[in-house]
């Protein structure tokens, strides 16, 4: 597939923002100004402006003694970059591939997406129209390289669309500052009496590397598109991701769910294709009024199941705010994993942790509370109950020994475990009673002493002896004494989990 790139330049760019939010301004000449190099020079010009003879870098002193109306006022550092980059961001309704030039000028990689909206006709005038519409003068051309559409944007006229290899033909007769070179090496061939694209192209590219330098050559590679130009993107582009332009806004739930449902079979094609699944996904709803919603889900395991994923977006569709409407979704699969079948025994070998529907309902409760944390355990190979299991990282990562059956182990441990008020008749019996959060438990069954010792290589202290007891309610405990019996039958016991 042939390249193609558009390049928007925005001739006016902070004066039009300024004038869109002071409306009172639109009758007035004024710029933008910052100090350099000890004077204050202007940087940014509104249309009447330029008009009357004001031009970038221009001394403010000069602009008023030409103009004496005209009013200046303070810029701020990266604030033009920062425009535009937030113009960038929402172009990404029309590409996901955007870089940005800070001299004013927004360069989109449109290859494969004009036919989206018509053909680049259509396309063109839609961005051109939508831009105008928020309050900026911009001038857009299309063209099979950067360079090309970088020059007729900036010194030729708006709107043209150069055809694939007619770049050379029409780059001829452009004057040489349209190959965007530094401005020393313009000046120093304007002096030398080179004006224009083909006063350079005419002379051969080693006469041009030994005179001027490799740079020259190779703008005028890229402009040919004899040389391919690679662009920093203002956002990483997402291998799997899928668009959805709207011939109409969108702005019930009815019509997003249909929208999302469309997306997911399209990406979960693909990743199916791929033997992949999604982890994490985005959707981006691009709106009328230039802003932009977002909800994200994600899944315990990898997952390509359209029903299953569109029941999680589902879950979240009441969030989003139409507004006005919505014109564009993206889909984008943000963490993709390879969705190899694994199983594992889980208690005994009944059942197993490779099952669709166990993951799937995991999903549906997390989606419900964002606030949910859901947790996997796993056994380890430690006597003490603090260090004998340990956060799982998945829900299909494996254990590397077996659960503890021999001994009864409670279903709920407390971490740390709680002080409790103890009647024991003697040191190794198991305690009558005990009291906790000022409730008195009888006990009427109890098992025990088991006595875990501390690990001496890890840390230091007292062992305990365990007890496991049921009480008069037919509640089931586990109680342990902290060292050796001191003569005080109440002291250092604690309740240390509960039993199902």
């Amino acid at each position: 597939m042939v390249k193609r790139y558009a390049v928007l330049w925005f001739p006016f760019l902070l004066t039009d923002w300024y004038t869109k939010h002071n409306p009172q301004l639109t009758d007035t000449p004024f710029v933008f100004a910052m100090p350099e190099r000890g004077k204050m020079c202007v940087s940014a010009v509104s249309p009447l402006a330029a008009e009357l003879g004001v031009i970038p870098n221009m001394v403010v002193a000069d602009a008023r003694a030409a103009i004496p109306k005209l009013e200046v006022l303070q810029d701020k550092p990266l604030r033009k970059e920062r425009l535009l980059k937030s113009i960038g961001l929402w172009c990404m309704r029309y590409t996901p591939m955007i870089s940005v030039d800070t001299t004013g000028f927004l360069i989109l990689d449109i290859t494969g997406c004009a036919h989206l909206w018509g053909g680049e006709e259509a396309y063109l005038q839609e961005i051109y129209l939508q831009l105008k519409q928020k309050g900026y003068e911009v001038r857009i051309s299309i063209a099979s390289t950067i360079g090309a559409a970088w020059a007729i944007a900036r010194y030729g006229q708006h709107g043209i669309i150069i055809p694939d290899n007619m770049q050379q033909e029409i780059l001829s007769t452009m004057p040489i500052a349209c190959l965007r070179l530094e401005s020393n090496l313009l000046e120093r061939l304007k002096k030398l009496g080179f004006r224009t694209v083909v006063s350079v192209t005419q002379i051969p590219p080693q006469v041009l590397k030994r005179r001027f330098g490799e740079d020259l050559g190779k703008r005028v590679r890229q402009a040919l598109g004899e040389e391919e130009e690679f662009i920093p993107l203002l956002k990483p582009v997402i291998p799997y991701a899928e668009r959805l332009p709207c011939l109409e806004p969108i702005r019930t739930a009815k019509g997003i769910e249909i929208a999302i449902e469309k997306l997911l079979g399209m990406l979960c094609k693909r990743l199916m294709g791929e033997g992949k699944g999604l982890r994490k996904a985005k959707l981006s709803c691009y709106r009328v009024d230039g802003k932009v919603k977002y909800i994200e889900i994600g899944t315990s395991r990898a997952s390509a199941h359209i029903a299953h994923l569109l029941d999680l977006f589902k879950q979240q569709i009441p969030t989003i705010a139409p507004g006005w409407g919505i014109e564009v979704f993206v889909l984008e699969a943000i963490k993709v994993e390879e969705t190899t079948p694994v199983q594992e025994l889980l208690w005994n070998g009944e059942g197993n942790l490779d099952n669709d529907a166990l993951a799937e309902l995991l999903d549906r409760v997390k989606g419900r509370d964002a606030q949910c944390r859901i947790q996997r355990f796993l056994p380890d190979e430690h006597y003490w109950p603090e260090r004998s299991i340990r956060l799982a990282t998945s829900l299909t990562e494996k254990r590397t020994t077996v659960w503890r059956t021999d001994r009864p182990r409670p279903t709920r441990l407390l971490n740390p475990p709680h002080p409790i008020e103890v009647t024991a008749p003697i040191p190794d019996y198991p305690p009558m009673l005990f009291r906790y959060k000022g409730e008195v438990h009888l006990i009427k069954k109890a098992d025990g002493p088991e006595r875990i010792e501390r690990a001496w290589w890890i840390e230091q202290g007292e062992h305990r002896d365990y007890y496991y007891v049921e009480d008069d309610q037919g509640r089931r405990y586990w109680l342990f004494r902290l060292g050796h019996y001191q003569g005080d039958r109440s002291a250092n016991w604690y309740l240390h989990g509960f039993f199902a």
